[in-house]
């Protein structure tokens, strides 16, 4: 029988969950429990060795403990599972987390990512798990880290010259979106309508380049998870 493993997820806001790479992990003998940044007790959450933890993305920032200051402890709870080198995933703003933590700074990036827009891979990225990103990939974000030190950059786009790293093979941060479905950017839409309208973004043109290229992420990110959990 296969053993079960604990993964932790950490939400920011509700609907920006583990998407399509739900299900994925559950078949790959992970049981998934959701916890919601904001309300976490996360010095109580640090008593379980989770199995893999998964940093999720969000609106706000890593430099805004002022206002939210929930970032201070859930930095802490992070700096303490990377310093033991064990499995985290980070996405978007859960792959900032991990970057601040590891000591490297985030700040605006020069231009706003929201839509879809191909990769750049580096040498070490076609060698990792990621090299299944040959089409375009979700991104929304307004701001990105510097590279970590001892970590190996994977990716990047025109505007943001780091959009993946990892240390060793436990520890995995995508500025980008794998996990995104057509239908659960619906959601977003509506959760994030402020920022779309601030910035003159389109829904409808969003939500028609999602019909095109949500089917093919699914199917680049269930190959790149594969291949990522069989190295951890």
């Amino acid at each position: 029988m296969r053993s079960v493993k604990t993964l932790l997820a950490i939400r920011h806001v509700p609907f920006e969950d583990l998407g399509s790479l739900e299900g994925l992990l559950a078949e790959a003998g992970y049981a998934i429990r959701y916890v919601d940044a904001p309300t976490a007790d996360f010095a109580r959450l640090d008593q379980t060795s989770w199995d893999l933890l998964v940093l999720l993305g969000g609106p706000i920032g890593v430099n805004d403990a002022h206002d939210y200051p929930f970032i201070t402890d859930e930095l802490k709870f992070i700096e303490t599972r990377l310093r033991r080198e064990q499995p985290t995933l980070g996405i978007c703003l859960g792959s900032q987390l991990m970057a601040h933590a590891l000591g490297a700074r985030i700040h605006r990036s020069c231009a706003l990512e929201i839509g879809w827009k191909s990769l750049h891979l580096s040498d070490a990225g076609r060698d990792s798990s990621l090299r299944h990103f040959s089409k375009p990939v979700f991104h929304w974000h307004g701001e990105s880290f510097d590279l970590p030190s001892g970590a190996r950059s994977l990716a990047s786009t025109e505007s943001c010259p780091h959009q993946a790293f990892c240390l060793g093979s436990a520890l995995l941060a995508l500025q980008f979106h794998p996990e995104v479905t057509a239908r659960g950017l619906e959601q977003w839409y509506v959760g994030h309508g402020g920022e779309l309208r601030v910035h003159g973004l389109s829904v409808a043109g969003l939500r028609q380049e999602a019909a095109r290229f949500a089917p093919l992420l699914a199917r680049q990110s269930a190959a790149f998870l594969h291949d990522w959990l069989a190295v951890l």
